[in-house]
């Protein structure tokens, strides 16, 4: 570079530099991704939505999954359900536990998060506080639920006759807004608890608290394809949800069952099991029935002295 050149360009950034201290900055939005198969892909159809505050100043830009999205997720669940199944219950619960260690760290972040979308300062540390103990509570149940909900069978032959617990498969989540933090850790939780994978889809604004989680699941121990997280329409989503012939079970965030009449017909094609919540997680979701509601229960017969 020549001299006049190096000092039109010094003359470019001096002036530049002193028309920018009399500008207000604009802040730099965050675009958020998918998250499937422990990456954070963009959404096939290139679509997006924005996520605005109670003043409708826009915050965050989500993708709208599509159907190639679902599937994908579906595919990156299936490959993880047998490691993550072939798993000790004891490493099941580590894995939790270090969740919950991960979102500690990052809660002031979540509570301003939560604050943003309409929460009020306290409810939404309420939503991160005991989005943070559920994850304790599940891992604390890993290694105890086979016990509870298993059984040795009393039987007439000389056999013994176990009842076992053991995971449906692959799981997907139709969340909620009422409880965008809470909800979908609690249904997450439950499912992987037991050997099963999840696919969750966060609607609409609880998208912006599912994305940020998906950071610390993504940066936890939990294996790739474990844990994934759409965000989108319900509308658009949940035909989809339901129909797919490799997906073992579908939960619910409503317990309106006339508004699924469509979807209960569809998941009857593959016998696929569909569990209804309710969508008040603070007083529900801390039970062993939704662990218990996403497994099949296997039954061994052994002959005694063999």
């Amino acid at each position: 570079m020549d001299l006049v050149a190096k000092v039109v360009c010094t003359d470019w950034l001096l002036t530049s530099t002193l028309n920018n201290e009399h500008m207000e900055r604009l802040n730099v939005l965050k675009t958020y991704k998918l998250y499937i198969g422990g990456a954070f892909p963009r959404t096939e159809s290139g679509r997006y939505y924005k996520v605005t505050d109670k003043k409708d100043a826009v915050i965050a830009n989500l993708c709208t999954a599509s159907r190639k999205d679902f599937r994908n997720a579906v595919v990156a669940a299936r490959k993880a359900q047998k490691g993550w199944a072939g798993r000790s219950a004891y490493n099941r619960s580590q894995i939790l536990y270090r969740i919950a260690e991960m979102a500690e760290g990052r809660s002031d972040q979540l509570i301003h998060e939560l604050t943003l979308i309409g929460f009020s300062p306290a409810k939404a540390k309420t939503e991160v506080t005991e989005t943070i103990d559920r994850l304790i509570y599940y891992a604390g149940w890993c290694d105890k639920y086979q016990q509870i909900a298993g059984a040795i069978n009393p039987v007439a032959s000389s056999h013994f006759n176990f009842s076992v617990p053991e995971p449906t498969g692959v799981v997907s989540i139709i969340g909620t807004e009422r409880h965008p933090l809470l909800g979908m850790v609690t249904e997450i939780s439950a499912a992987i608890a037991s050997g099963n994978t999840a696919i969750y889809l966060a609607p609409n604004s609880a998208g912006l608290p599912a994305m940020s989680f998906a950071e610390i699941f993504h940066t936890s121990d939990v294996p790739a394809g474990v844990i994934n997280i759409l965000t989108g329409s319900i509308g658009e989503l949940k035909s989809h949800f339901s129909s797919h012939m490799d997906v073992n079970a579908l939960v619910i965030c409503d317990t309106e069952k006339a508004n699924w009449s469509d979807e209960m017909s569809a998941a009857a094609e593959n016998v696929k099991r569909m569990v209804f919540r309710s969508t008040d997680y603070m007083k529900s979701g801390k039970s062993l029935t939704t662990i218990t509601d996403l497994c099949e229960i296997k039954t061994t017969w052994h002959p005694i002295g063999a």
